[in-house]
């Protein structure tokens, strides 16, 4: 394929830390969906549950929360969050299973997920944006 036209400055390849902040980010988008009582469909539902999974896990990983608060296997990723920040992602990520598998959310649970999202959005400095998006009130 022919490729036309200069390179873009920051172009690069995709790695894991990119996927990763693409799956949160998305999980940050249906959570504030739930939050404001858009609908969960069968689809939305799925999507939930198969990102918080991979999040779950990638937290751990990247956070080194398996082991004793240990530094992660990889020390040059570009990611520097603490560990504290990736609690708090895998706290999403349950939460959002959670909601994903129909468990009943009561005030004080909607309350946790709305303070540990703002907290997650504020390390990402993803937060405020999202006021302005139109494209949230899809179902």
């Amino acid at each position: 394929m022919l490729r036309l036209g200069a390179e873009p400055p920051d172009n690069r390849e995709m790695d894991l830390d990119d996927i990763f902040l693409a799956r949160l980010k998305l999980l940050i988008i249906m959570a504030k969906a739930y939050l404001e009582d858009c609908p969960l469909g069968q689809y939305r539902r799925k999507a939930i549950l198969e990102n918080a999974e991979h999040i779950e896990a990638e937290s751990v990983e990247l956070g080194g929360l398996g082991g004793n608060f240990r530094k992660p296997e990889n020390p040059g990723r570009a990611m520097t969050f603490d560990h504290v920040f990736y609690q708090r992602v895998k706290l999403l990520a349950v939460i959002l299973k959670a909601v994903a598998k129909g468990y009943p959310m009561g005030f004080h649970r909607k309350k946790a997920l709305a303070d540990n999202l703002e907290m997650v959005c504020r390390s990402l400095t993803f937060h405020g944006r999202l006021k302005d998006m139109d494209f949230l009130q899809v179902a």
